[in-house]
C-alpha cells in the first residue's frame, strides 16, 4: 500500500526520555520546526521509571577530573568503550548539566559527600553527584518544549523508518488505531534500551529494543549488545522496585526455606561490602558470588530470597540510604524495618546503535541518542552516567539532525509500506521474555544461548504472518517482530563471545581473554551477522 503524508517536520525526535527531551529542546532552539513523539506518553521510559526516586547524575569534578574520568570509563567498561567516544562524553557533561541547572531543572547536592555511598557505582573517587528529582524535570523540560513550540504526539507507536535515495525522511506509525506517515528532514532515535525483552525487568515495557531493530533495518550497526546491566529489584512487596545495592552490607539474605544464601563468616561479609559498591552484576570482581547465588536461587524459587536489614543500618544509616529509605517510605510505604524479597533482573542496556561522536548513525537523516545507543560505555557503567549520556549526546543528537536540514529538501508526499498481521504476538512475547530470564540473564552458557537461538528461530516461524489492513493488528506484528530482532542480537553477540568482561559472564568461560579485547558488531546482511571488530575499540 501507500501511505499519503499526513504530517511533517525539520526534526523527528522519536523517545520521550532524558536523551529524545534533549534533542527536541536542542534542534527546536538551532531554529528547526520539531517533532517529538512517544509510544506511551510524555516523560516516560526508563529515565522516569517509577521503581525509584529520580536520576542520579554524576560527571568530573572540574577540568582537571576528565582524564581520569575516561580512563576509569576504560577501566570499568574493559576496554570496551570507544576512546574517542567515552572522550567527547566526558567534555560534554559539565556543560550539559549547566544547562538543564540554568533551565531551572532542581538538582539535589550531596551534603555529606565524603560519605562512600556518593561514590558513583563501581567508580573508585568521588565525583560531582547530582540528583535529577523527576517533579522538577517533568516541570521544567514542559515549560520549555511549550515555549519552543515543540509538537508533542503521545501513544504513537514507530513501525518503520521511510527512507528515500538512501535517506531517512520519515516514519510510518499507528496512532489511534490509524496508519500514519509522518515525514521529515531528519530523524532521532531516543527510543531507549531492551530491558523488557526479559520476564524481569526494572523498566517500562516500551524499554523493547525497537530502535536498535528500526535502526539495524535502516542499515546501521550495533555494538556491544551482549553487555546489559543486571541488578537486584523487588519480588514483593512492591515489585520492580530497584534495590539499593549500598545496602548490601547491612543485609541478611535467607532462602524461603529458611537457609542461608551465603555461608556466613568473615568471607561473604567481605563479599558483601565489595557487592555495596555497585549495583549491576558484573563478573570482573569477587562480588559476582553474591549475584550468581541469587540468580541461581532465584531460578528455583521465582518469589525470590528476604532480605532484612541490621540494627546498625536502623542506628545510623548513611545519607544516601536514608534518601532511598525516605522515597521508599512515601511512595511505597515500606520501612527498613519491613522484610522484602528480591530477585535478578534485567534493568539498562550498555550497547546499541553505533553513532560517532556527533550522534550520527552512518545513515544519512538517521541520528541517535541514549540507551539506544552504544560506544561510549563499555562492559560495565559507571553509575549516574546513563543520564549524563542521555543530556550530552541527546543534545548533540538534536543539533546534529539541525544542521542536517540545511538543504535537505522536504520528504516525498507519499510511502510505500506493507502491513502483516500474525499469530498470537503476546503468547510469543511471554515466551521470549522466559527464554531471554532463562538463558540470558547473568549466566550465560554455549548449551543455553545456542538453545535460546533455536527456540527465537522456532517462535519467528510461528508468528504465520499474513497481510493485513488492521492498524493494530499490524502495529503488534511490527512490535514483536522488532523484539525477536533485537534479542537475536544479544544472543549471537553473547554466543560469540567466549569470555567472561564486565557484566557479559559465560559460566563455560569463566574468565576474561585478552585476545577478545574487540568490540562485536552486528549487522544485516542477507540475516543479522555478528563480528569481531578489527582493531581496540
Amino acid at each position: 500500500m501507500f501511505l499519503p503524508i499526513n504530517w511533517h517536520c525539520d526534526v523527528l525526535v522519536v523517545g520521550s526520555g532524558i536523551a529524545g527531551l534533549m534533542a527536541a529542546i536542542e534542534a527546536a532552539e538551532a531554529g528547526c520546526a520539531a517533532t517529538l513523539m512517544t509510544s506511551v506518553k510524555l516523560f516516560y521510559g526508563s529515565s522516569f521509571y517509577p521503581g525509584t526516586w529520580g536520576l542520579g547524575l554524576i560527571g568530573p569534578e572540574d577540568r582537571a577530573d576528565q582524564a581520569d574520568l575516561v580512563s576509569t570509563i576504560q577501566e570499568v567498561g574493559c576496554g570496551m568503550a570507544s576512546q574517542e567516544m567515552a572522550e567527547t562524553f566526558v567534555d560534554g557533561i559539565q556543560p550539559a548539566i549547566e544547562k538543564v541547572r540554568a533551565m531551572g531543572v532542581r538538582l539535589r547536592q550531596a551534603v555529606q559527600k565524603d560519605q562512600r555511598e556518593f561514590i558513583p557505582c563501581f567508580d573508585h573517587k568521588g565525583r560531582d553527584w547530582n540528583g535529577i528529582e523527576f517533579d522538577s524535570a517533568r516541570q521544567v523540560f514542559g515549560k520549555r518544549l511549550e515555549e519552543l513550540g515543540v509538537q508533542i504526539l503521545e501513544r504513537c507507536e514507530v513501525l518503520q523508518l521511510v527512507r528515500s535515495e538512501g535517506r531517512v525522511c520519515g516514519a510510518v506509525v499507528c496512532r489511534q488505531n490509524e496508519l500514519h506517515y509522518l515525514g521529515c528532514r531528519a530523524l532521532v532515535l531516543a527510543t531507549g534500551g531492551y530491558g523488557s525483552l526479559f520476564r524481569y525487568h526494572l523498566c517500562t515495557e516500551d524499554v523493547a529494543g525497537m530502535g536498535q531493530a528500526l535502526a539495524l533495518e535502516a542499515g546501521c550497526s550495533l555494538v556491544n549488545m551482549e553487555f546489559m546491566q543486571m541488578m537486584p529489584g523487588y519480588i514483593s512487596p512492591a515489585p520492580k522496585t530497584i534495590f539499593n545495592e549500598k545496602t548490601f552490607r547491612f543485609v541478611h539474605i535467607r532462602r524461603n526455606d529458611g537457609g542461608e544464601l551465603l555461608p556466613p563468616g568473615a568471607e561473604t561479609d567481605r563479599l558483601l561490602d565489595l557487592r555495596s559498591g555497585h549495583g549491576p552484576f558484573t563478573s570482573r570482581l569477587d562480588s559476582r558470588e553474591v549475584d550468581l547465588a541469587l540468580f541461581r536461587a532465584f531460578l528455583e524459587d521465582e518469589r525470590g530470597v528476604e532480605v532484612t536489614y541490621s540494627d546498625a543500618l536502623r542506628k545510623a544509616p548513611p545519607e544516601f540510604i536514608t534518601t532511598y529509605f525516605d522515597w521508599l517510605r512515601e511512595a511505597k510505604g515500606l520501612t527498613m524495618d519491613d522484610p522484602i524479597h528480591i530477585g535478578v533482573f534485567a534493568h539498562a542496556a550498555n550497547g546499541g546503535v553505533r553513532i560517532d561522536p556527533e550522534a550520527f548513525t552512518g545513515v544519512p537523516g538517521l541520528f541517535a541518542c541514549g540507551e539506544v545507543t552504544g560506544g561510549m560505555h563499555g562492559a560495565d557503567r559507571i553509575g549516574g552516567l546513563s543520564t549524563a549520556n542521555g543530556l550530552v549526546f541527546g543534545g548533540k543528537a538534536g543539533r546534529s539532525a539541525a544542521a542536517s536540514c540545511l538543504g535537505t529538501p522536504q520528504p516525498p508526499e507519499q510511502c510505500a509500506f506493507e502491513g502483516h498481521s500474525c499469530t498470537d504476538p503476546a503468547g510469543t512475547l511471554r515466551a521470549l521474555q522466559q527464554l531471554m530470564f532463562q538463558n540470558a540473564m547473568i549466566a550465560r552458557s554455549e548449551t543455553g544461548l545456542n538453545g535460546a537461538l533455536e527456540r527465537l528461530d522456532a517462535l519467528e516461524a510461528g508468528l504465520n504472518r499474513r497481510p493485513s489492513a488492521d492498524p493494530r493488528a499490524i502495529a503488534g506484528e511490527r512490535e514483536i517482530t522488532a523484539r525477536l530482532t533485537t534479542a537475536r542480537c544479544v544472543l549471537q553477540a553473547a554466543l560469540l563471545r567466549r569470555e567472561s568482561r564486565g557484566s557479559h559472564y559465560r559460566e563455560d568461560f569463566p574468565h576474561q581473554d585478552p585476545a577478545l579485547e574487540r568490540q562485536i558488531i552486528l549487522r544485516k546482511e542477507n540475516g543479522i551477522t555478528a563480528r569481531f571488530s578489527d582493531a581496540l575499540p
